[in-house]
């Protein structure tokens, strides 16, 4: 990502993540420090996998300037970007992990797995933003809306894949068969897998409801924001 290349607003978005995750980083390390143990490291890698899904879009968003979608390079990075944004709201299921260590106090571990999840979510919608507008510059407004609500199914059930069937993005390379017939298995039948089904829809609707309440609250900033002249 060249800052020199973005707008002052997307600079500044940029920057702003960057700081939200090395503060996110700092507090894990003094949890390293006063627990004596790397405890929640596997959360520093997820937080890191939840940048890629921005740097794709962003790169998507410069290549959309010069080229159409349907070219290999937009395609291409279209598919890394949908391969890797699961993981980004996949670290909101991570406080699974939470429980009383010892090591310290259980809201301070409380704060650090907020502070992972923050940051990934908010990574992940600000990647599907950028896509967003793109979609809407190409096609109906109503249309754009039905495909980022896809994506957002598709991301819940790939959380569902990822905690339940240890699934991840490098076995869609690696291992495409195996998860082919565990997915084609669920949709074929349904009724023998609820937790499939639970999972799923309950993502679905807090991401849904978590983005969409933040593209109403940046359409609102941007509409109130002082006229220039």
């Amino acid at each position: 990502m060249k800052l020199y290349k973005m707008t002052l607003g997307q600079r500044n978005l940029f920057l702003a993540l960057l700081a939200s995750s090395l503060a996110t980083l700092a507090l894990f390390m003094i949890r390293v420090e006063a627990g004596g143990t790397w405890r929640y490291l596997f959360m520093a890698w997820n937080l890191f996998l939840a940048w890629l899904p921005l740097i794709f879009a962003w790169q998507l968003y410069r290549c959309l300037k010069r080229r159409s979608w349907f070219s290999w390079q937009a395609i291409l990075l279209t598919f890394l970007w949908l391969g890797f944004l699961p993981n980004s709201f996949y670290i909101l299921s991570d406080f699974i992990h939470l429980s009383p260590t010892g090591e310290v106090g259980l809201l301070y571990d409380v704060v650090v797995l907020t502070a992972f999840a923050f940051n990934g979510l908010v990574l992940g919608f600000a990647s599907l933003y950028f896509v967003h507008r793109e979609l809407i510059r190409r096609m109906p407004r109503q249309y754009a809306h039905l495909v980022v609500a896809a994506i957002l199914l598709l991301c819940s059930f790939a959380i569902y894949l990822g905690r339940y069937l240890r699934w991840n993005t490098w076995d869609i390379l690696v291992n495409p068969a195996s998860i082919l017939f565990d997915v084609s298995d669920r949709v074929i039948s349904p009724a023998a897998y609820p937790r499939t089904f639970s999972t799923t829809a309950s993502f679905f609707v807090l991401l849904s409801m978590m983005y969409v309440v933040g593209w109403y609250l940046t359409a609102s900033l941007q509409s109130d924001a002082p006229k220039k002249g």
